[in-house]
């Protein structure tokens, strides 16, 4: 692959990133490299409002020859944005349905299961109160599946259920993977096939599904990174290439 051309890494780089477009000044809260990198470049391009933080309590804004403090945001105050709807996170998922129910917690009955994992933490309340989107680094039939085996975040068809203005700000936004970019337009809200990288077909998508995925007729190709965001990606935000770490092995 010569110099110019985009890896997998960036092409999802990319596709993180414009998870993000049209979000403007909101809390964005990415969890990965690529997601990261992601958020870092669409602040640094189409989305100049958007907010990043450290993780802890500073707010941070880029500069030329790197990242400087623009404010102090304490965890409490994230929890204030969170409720009202001005956060956008990406999460990942050990599991994730058809509806964009998503498992951290376990694997096998929860009362008795075959892997214990994280633990629920903050993915209910993230899905039912702000945007969210996910990253997945391997598709497969493990991952994207039929039914999860607990419901850590709440999909479109349990938000369904929910009454007054509990779930007002409920809205699952993309799923980007190492094979494609989703979204939930398919039919009940359904995860629907936007589009797939390079090199991929329809087909290796589905086979990598346990379950039947929506597709348009024509799936285009997601967007390639221009010369302008593949300079900014390899001299400026991640010039170490942990990026192409994140999916070593995948």
């Amino acid at each position: 692959m010569s110099r110019g051309q985009p890896t997998l890494a960036e092409i999802c780089v990319v596709a993180c990133a414009e998870a993000w477009r049209g979000d403007g000044a909101i809390l964005a809260s990415p969890m990965g490299v690529i997601p990261t990198l992601g958020a870092r470049l669409a602040q640094l391009t189409f989305e100049p409002e958007l907010l990043l933080t450290d993780g802890e309590a500073t707010l941070l804004a880029p500069v030329a020859d790197g990242l400087v403090t623009e404010g102090w945001l304490p965890f409490r105050q994230v929890f204030t944005l969170l409720a009202a709807g001005k956060r956008h996170v990406m999460m990942g998922a050990s599991q994730l349905d058809r509806f964009g129910n998503q498992n951290i917690s376990c694997i096998g009955d929860w009362a008795r299961p075959r892997a214990q994992l994280l633990g629920a933490r903050g993915a209910p309340g993230n899905t039912v109160n702000h945007p969210v989107s996910y990253w997945v680094p391997k598709h497969s039939r493990r991952v994207l599946v039929d039914r999860v085996d607990m419901v850590s975040g709440v999909g479109y068809d349990r938000a369904a259920g929910l009454t007054g203005r509990s779930g007002r700000f409920h809205e699952l936004r993309r799923v980007v993977t190492n094979l494609a970019v989703l979204d939930f337009g398919g039919p009940d809200r359904s995860m629907r096939l936007r589009s797939v990288h390079p090199g991929v077909s329809v087909s290796d998508v589905a086979d990598a599904t346990g379950f039947l995925l929506t597709a348009p007729y024509q799936v285009p190709q997601t967007r390639l990174p221009t010369e302008a965001e593949l300079a900014l990606i390899r001299n400026r935000l991640d010039p170490q290439a942990r990026r192409d770490r994140e999916l070593a092995g995948r």
